[in-house]
Order: structure tokens, then sequence, then C-alpha cells
């Protein structure tokens, strides 16, 4: 019943989003996303609030520190965001549709990636290392990177989307598909979608298997992860313009994704409770913005 509940939920939500509130293609202004922003973070904690009290504090604290896991990994999806709808020239009014669609999509896939996580570690308790070994392994690989750099018009996806659609030359009023002289024609927005969620599998790919490391409970990883996703959009817009100024996030981000693999990785010998996982990724995160403040306003000085 709480599956079939909280699904219909975030239905709902997405239904009100895009069939109420954004009905009309309009540049999302930082105010706007601000208040976005807000509410979605307090439905998020009253969610942890209902956590709470039907499941206990170690329930409840298990989901914060999921959300705010996820949450802070998301901060680079604004980055590839930002540069995909800048390379690929998407007008401003018509980046919350794509992110829309990008969102619902992710719900789908995440949720299918989830549940076949908890099938393999039901399976095998083994899996968990692997997923550790994975974290340590991307999360050094990023921490070694010199540059974020990301080329939408070398995805893959891209590629064979233009092979498999026929493309219209025009992005006809931010529709994804059109009519011309009988044929059903793809719109460059759709070829945008399809790179916008190709970038969330692969995010999803890292985010997910942190989040075993905080807590095994189906419905705490679904849960928290989607109500992170959701938000994904207003934190975007209210971002993304300053995204850049955070230049020692990624680091940080790199960071936790360490810290969660290793301790995912040591569980069988030092058992590491869910306060002190959380404690560890606030201090990375507030460590990696509060060093990125310094330094820009030492280069201002």
């Amino acid at each position: 019943m709480p599956w079939i509940l909280f699904n219909a939920f975030v239905l709902a939500l997405l239904a009100l989003d895009l069939g109420v509130f954004n009905r009309r293609p309009h540049l999302i202004t930082s105010r706007e996303a601000g208040w976005w922003s807000a509410f979605w973070v307090a439905l998020s904690l009253v969610f942890n609030l209902g956590i709470f009290l039907r499941y206990g504090p170690e329930s409840a604290l298990q989901f914060f520190t999921s959300y705010l896991l996820e949450k802070s990994l998301s901060a680079d999806n604004i980055f590839i965001f930002a540069v995909i709808f800048g390379s690929m020239g998407v007008l401003a009014e018509y980046q919350h549709r794509v992110l829309f669609w990008g969102v619902l999509g992710a719900i789908i896939m995440r949720g299918s990636f989830i549940l076949a996580g908890i099938q393999l570690v039901r399976h095998s308790h083994a899996v968990l290392y692997v997923f550790a070994v994975f974290l340590l392994f991307t999360g050094l690989r990023l921490l070694l990177s010199k540059e974020r750099k990301y080329d939408p018009g070398r995805s893959v996806a891209l590629r064979l989307a233009r092979k498999l659609f026929p493309i219209s030359d025009h992005d006809e009023g931010g529709r994804f598909f059109t009519r011309s002289e009988g044929r059903l024609l793809a719109t460059p927005l759709f070829l945008v979608l399809i790179v916008i969620e190709v970038v969330d599998i692969a995010f999803a790919v890292d985010s997910i298997p942190a989040i075993f490391a905080v807590t095994q409970n189906a419905f705490i990883i679904y849960s928290s992860n989607i109500l992170a996703i959701l938000g994904l959009r207003s934190m975007y817009f209210l971002l993304a313009r300053a995204i850049t100024r955070f230049r020692y996030l990624h680091s940080g981000l790199a960071l936790i994704l360490i810290f969660i693999g290793a301790k995912m990785l040591l569980a069988y010998w030092v058992r590491v409770p869910t306060g002190i996982a959380l404690l560890g990724i606030l201090v990375i995160l507030g460590t990696s913005i509060l060093a990125s403040l310094r330094a820009e306003q030492a280069e201002n000085a």
C-alpha cells in the first residue's frame, strides 16, 4: 500500500506541475525556482516526518541521509544540463518542458534500477562489495580528472537517434514531434530529451549504489531518490548560473563517493552508524562549498 500511495502522489504532483502551473512555456526566474525548490524540500521533510512517525527514528535518519546524498550528487547533473542546453541551443522557455519529461523518464528508470539492485542484494550480499569497489573507482576517477568536459555532440545515443528518427530542421514551438508532408518527424528538442535521459542514467549508476551504503530498505531508497529527483528541475533553474562558482564541489562529490564506497567496503569489519555517515556527507559538502567561495573571494580581492 505505501508504494501505491507514494507513486499515485508523485504522479498527481507531476500532473499539477505540467497541467496547471506550467501549462505554457515560460522563462523560469530565479525567484520562481527558489519558491519551487523550497516547496520540494519542505515536501520531502514532511515525508521524512511521516517516515519517523510510522517507522521510527533510525528509518527517518536513513531517509534523510539518502535524500541528502542523492541531492548532493545531483549537483553534477546541473552542470551537465547547462552544457547540454547551451551547446544545443535550447531556448530558456523550453528548458522546463525538457526537464519535466526527463524527470518522468528518470523516475521510471531509477525505479527499475532500484528494484533490480534490491533483488541482486537479496540474492547475494556480496553485490554490496561490488557496488563499493565501483564507487571507489568512480570517486577516484572524478577526483583525479583535471577538467569537467562534456560534449553532447559526441553522445552515442544522439548519433543513434539521428539515424533512427527523421529530424525536423526547426524547434516547432517546443514540441518533441511534428508532421511535415504526412511524415512524423522528431524535433531537435526531442534529441535534447534523449541526451538528458542518457545523462541521468549515467548519474543513476553512481548515485543508486551509493544509497545502498545507507540502507537496504527498498521503500526508503526509492522514495528518497524520487523526491530528490523531483526537486532537480527547480534546483537547476536556481543554481545553473552560479554552479561554476563552486569550483571544488566536483572534488567534494568525488570524495563523498569515496567515503560512501569505503563505508560499504569496510562494513563487515567496521559499522559506521547512519548519523556518522550523514555527518561525513555534510562536512565534505560544506567544506567544498566554503573552499569554493573563499577561493572566489581571494581572486576578486
